[in-house]
């Protein structure tokens, strides 16, 4: 297995929207891991862990704005992608006033998603090690 593929995580309940996004990712050679909630994801994957976090908004549980709140009050540097199919107009400017790097509301282009993705691993700063 590559170390240089890109680690995507994508965490919303729909088991055929995370099937298909990680066909997607995959096919852009992207390394991916699915969850169906924000608590399985934090479970799974410590903060000191890298790549991109596709976040629904409307999770069973905790949430996609506590996930992400709590992401970001946790110190994690890890970018977050916002993604819904609710029709809110507003919902844009709250996920990136709340620190997300992008919004896509459902469905997208895949085109999309993936510019999305790369555009917040080139922003993403190195970790600095003292």
């Amino acid at each position: 297995m590559s170390t240089d593929k890109k680690q995507i995580y994508i965490v919303d309940d729909d088991e055929s929207v995370r099937r298909a996004l990680k066909l997607l990712l995959v096919s852009y050679e992207f390394q991916v891991v699915t969850f169906s909630s924000a608590e399985e994801f934090f479970s799974a994957v410590p903060n000191s862990v890298p790549g991109c976090l596709i976040l629904d908004i409307h999770l069973p549980g905790l949430e996609g704005w506590q996930a992400q709140e709590r992401l970001f009050r946790s110190g994690s540097k890890r970018p977050v992608i916002i993604i819904s199919a609710d029709k809110n107009d507003g919902l844009k400017d709250q996920a990136l006033k709340a620190g997300a790097v992008g919004f896509l509301q459902k469905p997208f282009k895949d085109q999309e998603l993936v510019d999305l993705i790369n555009q917040a691993f080139i922003n993403q700063r190195p970790p600095t090690y003292n």
